[in-house]
């Protein structure tokens, strides 16, 4: 299975699948990406595995040249019956502005290179950024699913 596909899947299994663990958390006015490099990490729900272990390096600065901001993304798979290989992706990111519930909230956009789906994770605050949907609406079951990185 490819990661591209699989994440948004994973999410959207993990609803069905009632995998929701955790509490809201609200949205905090930290300092985003403003360091040269920043470095994630965090294990997304999997319906049919212990989970996906994910790892994501930002380079780059919100403020900077968007061809100076770049990315890498590896997925890693936790007892998955198929044992399919790790995925990696690189490319770039954007920082947007906004969410349909919080205008003020900071999403970053990762675009990989070639084949790939883009990835949106909003910034919740200065250490911790959550897998959010493309519409840049987060995941939501009654609580909310254990779909955030943290700041390593």
């Amino acid at each position: 299975m490819q990661f591209r596909s699989l994440l948004a899947g994973s999410a959207m299994l993990a609803l069905l699948a009632g995998c929701a663990t955790g509490g809201p958390s609200g949205q905090e006015s930290d300092a985003g990406v403003s360091a040269s490099e920043q470095h994630y990490q965090g294990t997304l729900p999997c319906r049919n595995c212990d989970g996906i272990d994910l790892d994501v390096t930002m380079v780059g600065e919100e403020t900077g040249a968007a061809e100076e901001r770049t990315f890498t993304l590896d997925a890693t798979y936790r007892n998955h019956p198929q044992t399919p290989p790790p995925e990696n992706y690189a490319g770039n990111w954007e920082v947007l502005n906004g969410t349909p519930s919080d205008p003020d909230a900071t999403v970053y956009e990762l675009t990989p290179n070639g084949d790939g789906q883009i990835y949106y994770f909003q910034r919740i605050n200065e250490r911790t950024l959550e897998l959010i949907d493309p519409e840049r609406r987060r995941f939501e079951n009654g609580e909310m699913l254990q779909l955030q990185l943290q700041r390593q």
